[in-house]
């Protein structure tokens, strides 16, 4: 069955997701180190993990401000999106509204007791979980 790719885009690293077969559940699985200003998008990492796990959708979180509004890491993840959509023609790629989701995974770990040093290392990659997971979970998803 194919899966959902989630991606949470920074400027350093990118953290990955990935659905289970049936669409239901995100588990993370990598966060890539990026170079974004230097134009190194871990985009052939991405191919590689597209093809593995059958990928027919990428979801990228989308960062708005609490007013609906663009700012700079939104711009960012849009023009990601659309470097990504060259590298991967037959694979759909979607924007996903992922406010409040690095403070979700952040509070996450909080609540897990995870040191600061072992946060900073899967922050990333548990953001993408919560950007897959709340795309999973809207039946909305894909209008």
């Amino acid at each position: 069955m194919d899966k959902i790719l989630g991606l949470d885009v920074g400027t350093k690293t990118v953290g990955v997701a990935v659905s289970d077969a049936f669409g239901w559940t995100a588990q993370g699985i990598t966060t890539l180190k990026i170079d974004y200003h230097n134009g190194k998008y871990g985009f052939k990492e991405i191919e590689n993990i597209v093809s593995e796990h059958n990928v027919k959708t990428v979801v990228i979180g989308l960062p708005k401000n609490m007013n609906n509004s663009i700012g700079e890491s939104g711009e960012r993840s849009i023009e990601y999106s659309k470097l990504l959509a060259k590298h991967l023609p037959n694979v759909k790629i979607q924007l996903w509204d992922e406010r409040l989701s690095t403070m979700g995974a952040e509070r996450t770990l909080l609540e897990a007791d995870v040191s600061r040093k072992k946060r900073k290392a899967v922050i990333d990659k548990m953001a993408a979980v919560f950007i897959l997971q709340g795309y999973l979970d809207n039946p909305a998803k894909g209008e």
